[in-house]
């Protein structure tokens, strides 16, 4: 029993020292499949997202949602705290309860609070270790426990950097594609006067936008469950917006604005159908048409109306149904995961953007200089 205890306890000491290394330090994706951060947070979100058949509103879903995140992440290295003590207490426990107690007999209960106050370098007095090798496991606790605080300490500081980051570009989507921003809001603001450069720009901007979302979501994936600090925006909503903008920009536009949505499809298409695989989702055809044809033509008639010249036909029908095959199924997927509802392409008559609203009520006396006056979301 001693030595299954202590091979026990070195093999749950590896696995958490292992799969904390791949968590916080190493800065790429692990593709093992069993993983003790990935079995936490699915067997933790599964039963977290199906209480939400419980709560009607959708602003106090959203609230629920938030808390799992920042949650989630405290309850994880807590699992981790948990799984070190244990598992030095078991070698303590092989190594016979070589420790001294005031009053009493050691057991593995005594082991095991000696091995929790090692951990924390909390340093009682009350139980004191006898043996050298009693000792030398004491010293190994008390320096990984105090450098798993230190990577604690410096773990949270980077998410939250990152978080801010990605919430940035999402905050500055608002007045350029509504809330939740769509691709038919973002091409008719972008379309006054012809200013095309402007939506080249905008853009540009989101390709490296998407690169910054695929690399710290890759090496952070709670960041997934982080929500935006508005009810109608997030980081999965915006990143459809985007690949909508782009493939119509791709099918029915031409110049030079054709080629910068190319590359920003191209990478934003990347961090969607990467992250699908990380969460192990498959893609999974929307049940409804997110566009269907009335709608296309209408958008076309709008834009047309404001002086773009946009190809027709057939062969650019066909090629927006192929480039919304290479991303919806596997932005459903997620949206369906994470319980993240994506804007349509065509944004409902309704609430003014979150920029002309507040606590009061809407402000209708601020007005964009491309907005006719009087006008919001009612002339789609």
């Amino acid at each position: 029993m001693e030595i299954l205890s202590a091979i026990f306890g070195v093999v749950l000491i590896l696995i958490v020292l292992g799969d904390a290394f791949e968590t916080v330090v190493l800065p790429r994706r692990v593709t093992r499949r069993v993983r003790l951060a990935r079995l936490f947070f699915r067997s933790t979100w599964l039963p977290w997202s199906a209480l939400l058949h419980w709560i009607s509103s959708g602003k106090r879903r959203e609230t629920y949602l938030s808390f799992y995140g920042p949650l989630s992440l405290l309850l994880l290295l807590m699992v981790w705290a948990t799984g070190l003590i244990f598992g030095f207490a078991l070698l303590h426990w092989a190594n016979g309860s070589a420790i001294d107690l005031a009053k009493g007999s050691p057991g593995f209960s005594t082991d095991l609070y000696f091995s929790g106050t090692n951990f924390f370098t909390l340093g009682l007095g009350d139980v004191t270790p006898r043996t050298p090798m009693a000792r030398a496991l004491t010293a190994l606790e008390a320096g990984m426990g105090f450098g798993f605080l230190a990577l604690v300490i410096g773990y949270l500081p980077a998410l939250n950097q990152s978080f801010s980051r990605r919430e940035v570009n999402i905050s500055l989507l608002d007045a350029r594609g509504g809330s939740p921003p769509t691709a038919a809001e973002m091409l008719r603001r972008h379309s006054y006067d012809q200013r095309l450069e402007d939506l080249r720009q905008l853009l540009g901007e989101w390709e490296l936008w998407s690169a910054e979302l695929l690399e710290s979501h890759l090496s952070y994936p709670v960041l997934a469950f982080f929500r935006s600090q508005h009810d109608n925006q997030s980081w999965l909503g915006a990143l459809t917006a985007i690949l909508d903008t782009c493939a119509f920009v791709m099918a029915e536009f031409e110049g030079p604005c054709e080629r910068q949505a190319e590359l920003t499809f191209a990478m934003a298409r990347h961090a969607v159908v990467d992250l699908a695989l990380i969460f192990r989702r498959p893609p999974r055809e929307p049940e409804k048409d997110r566009l269907p044809l009335e709608q296309l033509e209408h958008l076309r008639a709008n834009l047309e109306a404001n002086g773009l010249k946009l190809r027709r036909g057939s062969s650019a029908d066909q090629k927006l149904i192929e480039l919304r095959q290479m991303y919806e199924p596997y932005v459903n997927s997620l949206s369906s995961y994470l319980a993240i509802t994506i804007p349509p392409w065509i944004p409902e008559a309704g609430p003014a953007d979150n920029w002309q609203t507040s606590a009061w009520g809407t402000d209708s006396g601020f007005q964009r200089a491309d907005v006719p006056r009087g006008s919001k979301k009612e002339h789609f």
